[in-house]
């Protein structure tokens, strides 16, 4: 598949990883496929927390940062585009990271958590920018020979972190807003 075919449901739901990379198909919503990804998060997490501690929510995190290396990598080479907007695992994992940082916590600074986040990784504003166009600067590379696994997992960092970046600095403020109004009560 090259970066001008737009991926099918029938394209993704055929390989494990694709379908990690697409956010279990909500990537591929025809507009903000980040939004709709960190949306599902938001609704996973929730679910999640009822049957998981936070300790085994940051594990499972870690181990899907990891894992997402090399699925956000390998459904990127099979693109042939770097950082595919569909591809909303590290929307995810990220919000994910958010979430379990700042709860329990009221819906509105939850609410905030998501605008923040979606605002971050939208915008991009300043590291995260930074940090974003350092790994884009092959982005218009055609990927005429596969890449090795080594290549594949930094392509996959890549695509990672700017979301993590993005929800350290949501967290940092969310953070700052929990304590101002426990101060303030």
């Amino acid at each position: 598949m090259t970066s001008a075919t737009k991926p099918s449901i029938l394209w993704v739901f055929s390989s494990p990883t694709r379908i990690l990379a697409f956010g279990f198909g909500s990537g591929l919503a025809p507009i903000a496929p980040g939004t709709v990804g960190t949306l599902w998060a938001w609704a996973i997490f929730l679910i999640a927390q009822y049957y998981l501690n936070a300790i085994t929510i940051l594990w499972l995190i870690a181990a899907g940062i990891l894992l997402g290396c090399w699925i956000c990598g390998k459904v990127s080479e099979e693109l042939g585009k770097k950082d595919f907007g569909g591809i909303v695992w590290d929307e995810m994992l990220a919000f994910w990271l958010v979430l379990v940082l700042i709860m329990p916590t009221s819906i509105a600074l939850q609410i905030l958590a998501f605008a923040l986040f979606r605002f971050f990784d939208a915008i991009k504003p300043s590291l995260i920018g930074k940090i974003d166009r350092h790994f884009k600067k092959l982005e218009d590379i055609e990927y005429s020979t596969p890449s090795g696994a080594k290549e594949i997992l930094w392509r996959g960092f890549g695509i990672i972190a700017d979301d993590l970046a993005a929800a350290v600095i949501t967290v940092l403020i969310v953070l700052i807003v929990q304590t101002t109004i426990i101060l303030y009560q």
